[in-house]
Order: structure tokens, then sequence, then C-alpha cells
């Protein structure tokens, strides 16, 4: 029954309110918030859904060719199988498929297996999705990243070209770190061979491939400490193999880095596009459904993390970034989670669903979320 209430907010599209107590732990259950209210804002037509939930520190997301949703987390060092076997939008059975692991959060899936980043290596559990209540032992593919000793962001996902593309972070607000930290790697996972395809990053957690051109796309977090308005985040696209995009030394288009002077005759690609600073783009996926209005079809879903350090909040949303041609051409909302001050959920993900909807992974609170679109409304639309 609370879940019923709970998608009944959420389908009508729309700002609407709900009461902090009545949805399933979805939002603080203190005294304090009990009697108040909580807005989330929808685009009209679109709906909000409660896919998941109570899956602890989670992070980012990756498919199964069946649909099972895999889900990693950062410190409690569990990945998760979600599956929503009647197809009702809700998932009905979840899996635990490894405990105890160091900074799981980076997944990708591909011919039949799941790959998990892991201390400083990256292993792979076979035939994953008919194993799903005993998963077989991991077996190790790739054994050279660097190690948790130091912070930094990871991530992967496999390529048109079969290649797994693990981007690394920078183990730093803003340093000259020692390769491979800060940048995006393509590896074979049969020989092992690598190749560096990007340079110069801080922090990418998300990245994809155009569909219609087949170009690299990927969202870098600015550095901090520079206050509330720079530098800009941004939103990248690789032309080139191993050109480099500026860190540390020149933050978004312009913002020049005082601590260290930029190497002679370095060629900086600047983003294609820029984020407000300390939105925190974590999660970067092209949307290749067909649910949704043709307008949002082939174009960039953002999930914006949002601002830990900055005077007043920014981000905590879902955005599309509407390009033409390579090009940026506006940045609209499509989901916030920002309630003034408040932040509802943290959205840290999104990728696209089997049936065309789109899923959200919340850091804050452990959820994932389904966003859909009418099609009663599509179709008084395309009238």
């Amino acid at each position: 029954m609370q879940y019923s209430r709970f998608r009944s907010y959420f389908n009508l599209g729309g700002k609407f309110a709900c009461a902090g107590l009545m949805l399933l732990g979805l939002f603080p259950t203190s005294s304090v918030f009990a009697a108040q209210s909580v807005m989330i804002t929808v685009t009209k037509g679109f709906g909000l859904s409660l896919f998941a939930s109570d899956l602890g520190d989670i992070k980012q997301m990756t498919l199964g060719d069946n649909g099972t949703l895999f889900v990693g987390s950062q410190k409690s060092g569990t990945v998760y199988a979600l599956v929503d076997s009647d197809q009702n939008g809700q998932v009905d059975k979840r899996y635990l498929i490894a405990r105890g692991l160091e900074y799981p959060e980076a997944l990708a899936f591909h011919g039949g297996a799941l790959y998990v980043t892991e201390e400083d290596r990256i292993i792979r559990f076979e035939d994953i999705e008919s194993r799903l209540r005993r998963p077989g032992r991991a077996r190790e593919v790739y054994s050279n990243l660097p190690s948790l000793d130091k912070k930094y962001s990871r991530s992967m996902h496999f390529g048109p070209d079969d290649r797994l593309y693990v981007a690394i972070g920078s183990p730093c607000n803003v340093c000259e770190a020692a390769s491979p930290f800060g940048s995006i790697i393509a590896i074979d996972v049969d020989s092992g061979a690598s190749e560096q395809v990007a340079l110069g990053v801080r922090s990418v957690t998300g990245f994809d491939w155009s569909p219609d051109s087949s170009q690299l796309w990927f969202a870098d977090l600015g550095r901090n400490w520079m206050g509330d308005n720079i530098p800009a985040d941004e939103i990248n696209r690789v032309e080139v193999k191993g050109s480099h995009y500026g860190f540390p030394y020149l933050h978004g288009s312009d913002v020049v880095e005082p601590a260290y002077d930029m190497p002679k005759n370095l060629n900086v690609i600047v983003p294609e596009f820029e984020l407000p600073a300390h939105v925190a783009p974590t999660g970067l996926s092209f949307y290749r459904g067909e649910q949704f209005p043709e307008r949002y079809r082939n174009q960039v879903f953002v999930a914006e993390n949002g601002s830990w350090n900055r005077s007043s909040k920014v981000g905590y949303q879902i955005v599309m970034l509407e390009i033409e041609g390579d090009k940026v051409n506006k940045r609209e909302t499509v989901v916030s989670f920002l309630d003034g001050e408040f932040p509802v959920a943290r959205p840290f993900d999104v990728i696209n669903a089997p049936d065309g909807s789109m899923y959200i992974s919340d850091d804050l609170k452990g959820n994932i979320y389904r966003l859909f679109y009418n099609t009663a409304e599509q179709s008084q639309e395309s009238n």
C-alpha cells in the first residue's frame, strides 16, 4: 500500500509533495521532517517510480543481456543483482553477488559476464545471469590498476570495439599525478594490452558513446575550493585518441590553475560544454530507447550528484543535453531532487532500461528509481 501511494505521487509528473513518513523510508523519518513535505519536480509527461530500495552506498550500474540490473557499492563492498521478473517496473528478486570486496563501485557487462573493479584489479564473474543464486568464483582479468592507498574514482564500460574502457581519476583535488591516474584507458581483456584514450582528466565516472557518431563522450568533475562558481564541471568528447583535457593545468575552458604551470606545447582540448560548478556530473548515458518522445532520443542524460562544498546547493538532478551535429545546444532539467536546500536524493548513475525507461541510482538513500514516459501523453503530443 505504501509503495502504491509512492507511485501515485510520481506518476502524475510536474511538482508534487510527499510526506516524510509515508514512502517506505524514502525521506528522513526523524520528527524534524515528519510534519513536513518535500518536493520532487518531474518534467511534464514523465513519471518516476521506486524500482528498488535499501541497497546501501550504491554507485554505478550495468545491465545484463537478460535485463538483470547489477549495482555496485563503494565502502560496503557489495554487488547486487536485481531482477524484475514480472516486468512491472519494480524489482521482485535481489541477489547478493559478492560481499567483502574493496570498492567494487565500477561494473561492466559483456559476453554474459560481469566485470567488477576490486582493489587494484578487475575481476570477472562468468555466465552470471544463469548463476545468480550461486555465482561462481570470480577470476582476475586485469591487475594493473593503481592501488587503493590513494582515493580516486574509477568506472568502466565496454566500447563499440569490444575493449574495456576504464576511467581512472586523479587521487587528489588538484595535483600532477603519475600515469595512469587522470586518464581513460582501453583494455583488451584477452591479452591485457592497454591504450590511453584520454589524458588530463580529474574524476570521470560517467561516459558513453554516441549512437550517431560512435565517439566517446565523458563528464569530468572540476576541482574544489576555488569558489562557488568556478571552475565549471565539464562535458567532453574524444575526437582524437590520446588527447589531453587540461587537468591539472586548465579547468573548464579558461580557468588557469595557479599551483602548476602548463607544459609548453601541450595541446589542451577544451570542454564541449560547461556545466555549472559543483553540480558533479557523475553519470552520463545516451538515451537509446523508444519510450521517450523523439526529441529525447540519442540525446545525453546526465546525473548531477550535487554540491557538497558550496554555500548553496546546486545539482541533485537528471538533465538532458540536446546535441545536434556533435554540439550541445542546451541543457534542460528532466527530474530535480532538490527541494530548496534539501536534497531528496543524490542521483549518481543513469542508464537505459530494457523497456525504454531509464534507471537512476541514488547514493544518498540507497534507492534506484525508474524514469518513464506516460504513453498517453506521447500519443496526445503526436496528434
